[in-house]
């Protein structure tokens, strides 16, 4: 019975098959052919073995350029095409422009790429039609999907696919399904069979996982929207590498290692460069960065590649040495002293303060680099006073409230070891906030640092805001009337935060110098910002030469920036001011010193623009405001924000003096229509 059941089945498929060849179907369609292949890859058997890594082609959809979605269809031909990716019912046939439009902004917008293929978006009915509720596909709708790279499955969320390929990256399953892969095997397999990506920053060559920017799922962690930070850690280094040499400095936290290669290739002899990071693959991958970029690693015996990652013989010594060991910062800041320490974690350094101040030097340099940005911008204020025992609400200047608060932290952090910090650099760019401070020992240093931790009262309806004094009271602290004006409380206190200068003028000149003498053009405009902040004024006159040297006082503890080279005399050759000085130069002298120390804090001029008034251009406020006495200059922290020593009324009522009223201009062009009627 089965075998006449055969046998009628076989001769119905026959009849078909020759019904559509009278009919002239005999060449399949491009969406008819792509069903198939899918048809045939689901209906394929499971095996125990592993699926072959090449077959005979990849899906259409699969793509390295755009030109080669475009070759797919003969765009210079004359005629109407139809478009490869979707059906005739979806996309209709059109000329060679429209199509190509069509491709670029429908198919080609929208892909997912994996080493160096794209994804695009197909339309083709490779998937099952979706059913609608009754159990019945629905007609003529075809679900828009991706075609994996790797096992060629269909995945119609973009979101979807890019978690299905990080589970093939974290498997170790990186080979595509389809033959001519474009990844370079390396002299030694990278770990669990992964590829490696070679990035060049600053003249330094690193290998990066396909996997580097998802933290969650990879040790190496690299980011590359940090390179500004990069930069301002290696600047400051220098400028320490000048002072004394050679230094012994630690980038505590690794991953690439790109942070302390850079440091050991650039500096070369004026450092001794300890990287360190817990993770064996992160370990490994640094050792191999250093032989790509010809630097030896302490106690190795490897021999260092060229800087194309080849491998082999280098002619010549090795640029320099570097310490790569896997141990736990915590562990390596309390077995060894340094010169120089960079705290960069994932997030908050809170935990590795107290370890970085116990072996430091004395007038060493420690930078800490914040990233949990959630509890420094007042997102999360109940992790902000686990981290850093702060309360903080969210205000117009809530970026240097967190480099404030972040330097308080560091501050009584280095009290507890009997040490006192000045503060070198303090910045909030994008997303993380870096501070660098030097390192004061003696208790009486410690005690001068913790002075200038105080509460901070702000009024959370004008935004005024000032430092709290021992013995006052908080609605008699601040100089706005809001507490008198308007019923209930008004003002908050936030803090403890730091309540001392943010910038060091004469290390930000040598910083510049480093910049410029290294070829880092992309912070150099950032860095004569910050000298104009620190300064608290609008003018730019930088000098690169050895007279900006000569202009500065060096006593390793404090520098600052002298205002001629005449104050530079007989008393700065000494060291010490002679006692036949008259009191008014000590006075013209104290006034001096106090116009280094910058204002905190700034207003920003939207936040307290006037409604119903055009504003003047920032740069013109700026003249409005130093023409009235007051000092100002902008700051990085705002774009639209302006330190100055003016109290908020004062600032408020230069802007109202200097603001137009909007309907000026349309009464004006309402009363020239009316004139011309008339006439």
């Amino acid at each position: 019975m089965a075998e006449l059941k055969e046998a009628e089945a076989a001769q119905l498929h026959q009849e078909d098959v020759n019904i559509k060849h009278e009919a002239g179907e005999d060449a399949p369609s491009a969406a008819d052919r792509a069903a198939e292949q899918t048809t045939k890859d689901e209906e394929a058997p499971d095996s125990d073995s592993k699926p072959s890594t090449t077959t005979t082609e990849r899906h259409i959809s699969i793509q390295t350029k755009l030109e080669g979605l475009e070759m797919l269809v003969d765009l210079n031909g004359a005629g109407r095409k139809s478009c490869p990716l979707c059906p005739e019912e979806k996309f209709k046939a059109c000329y060679s422009h429209k199509l190509r439009r069509h491709l670029q902004n429908l198919h080609w917008k929208v892909y997912v790429e994996f080493e160096g293929q794209m994804m695009c978006i197909c339309h083709l009915p490779c998937r099952n039609l979706k059913p609608n509720l009754s159990g019945d596909q629905a007609s003529g709708r075809h679900v828009a999907h991706y075609h994996c790279v790797v096992c060629s499955v269909t995945i119609a969320r973009k979101t979807d696919m890019v978690s299905h390929l990080k589970r093939h990256v974290n498997k170790g399953e990186t080979e595509a399904s389809y033959s001519c892969s474009s990844d370079v095997p390396l002299e030694e397999p990278a770990p669990s069979g992964q590829a490696f990506e070679i990035m060049k920053e600053l003249g330094t060559n690193v290998q990066l996982l396909p996997n580097h920017t998802t933290p969650q799922k990879s040790d190496t962690y690299f980011n590359r929207k940090m390179k500004t930070n990069r930069q301002l850690v290696f600047c400051s280094l220098a400028v320490l590498a000048e002072e004394r040499n050679p230094l012994e400095c630690l980038d505590a936290f690794g991953a690439t290692g790109i942070m302390g290669l850079q440091w050991a290739k650039h500096l070369r002899n004026s450092v001794k460069v300890t990287i360190t990071d817990i993770s064996d693959t992160c370990v490994k991958m640094i050792k191999e960065n250093c032989e790509l970029n010809n630097i030896r690693v302490d106690g190795s015996s490897r021999v260092p590649r060229g800087p194309d990652g080849a491998g082999g013989e280098v002619k010549g010594a090795p640029i320099t040495i570097v310490e790569v060991a896997k141990m736990d910062a915590n562990v390596i800041m309390h077995l060894r002293p340094f010169d120089y320490i960079h705290l960069d974690p994932y997030g908050t350094a809170v935990n590795y303060l107290d370890a970085a101040f116990r072996n430091v030097r004395n007038l060493g340099i420690i930078s800490v680099t914040s990233t949990d940005t959630g509890s420094l911008y007042s997102k999360s204020p109940n992790v902000t006073l686990r981290h850093y025992g702060c309360h903080i609400v969210r205000t117009e200047y809530y970026k240097e409230l967190a480099a404030r608060m972040v330097v308080a932290t560091v501050a009584r952090a280095a009290a507890r070891c009997n040490k006192g910090i000045e503060v070198l650099l303090a910045a909030a760019l994008e997303h993380f906030v870096l501070v660098v401070v030097r390192v004061l020992r003696g208790p009486t240093q410690a005690d001068e640092s913790v002075k200038k931790l105080r509460k901070l009262v702000h009024c959370q309806w004008c935004e005024e805001r000032v430092f709290l004094k021992l013995g006052n009271m908080v609605d008699d602290t601040l100089p706005c009337n809001c507490h008198g004006s308007l019923p209930g409380k008004t003002a908050v206190q936030l803090g403890p935060l730091w309540c001392g200068p943010l910038f060091n003028t004469g290390f930000l000149r040598r910083m510049l110098s480093a910049a410029v003498q290294h070829s880092m053009d992309d912070i150099q405009p950032l860095v004569k910002t910050l000298i104009c902040e620190s300064e608290c004024t609008t003018l730019k006159s930088f000098v690169h030469g050895p007279s900006a040297l000569t202009n500065q006082v060096e006593c390793g503890v404090v520098i600052k920036t002298l205002q001629s080279g005449e104050e530079s005399g007989p008393a700065g050759q000494s060291g010490k001011r002679k006692s036949m000085d008259e009191p008014g130069n000590m006075v013209k002298k104290l006034k001096s010193d106090a116009s280094l120390e910058h204002p905190p804090f700034y207003y920003s001029i939207h936040r307290h623009s006037i409604r119903g008034m055009n504003m003047p251009k920032l740069n013109k406020f700026l003249q409005y405001l130093t023409e009235a006495g007051f000092r100002v200059s902008r700051t990085h922290f705002d774009p639209t924000g302006v330190r100055t020593d003016a109290t908020l009324e004062q600032f408020k009522s230069i802007l109202s003096k200097y603001s137009v009223p909007t309907y000026t201009n349309a009464t004006a062009t309402q009363t020239s229509v009316s004139t011309e009627k008339t006439l």
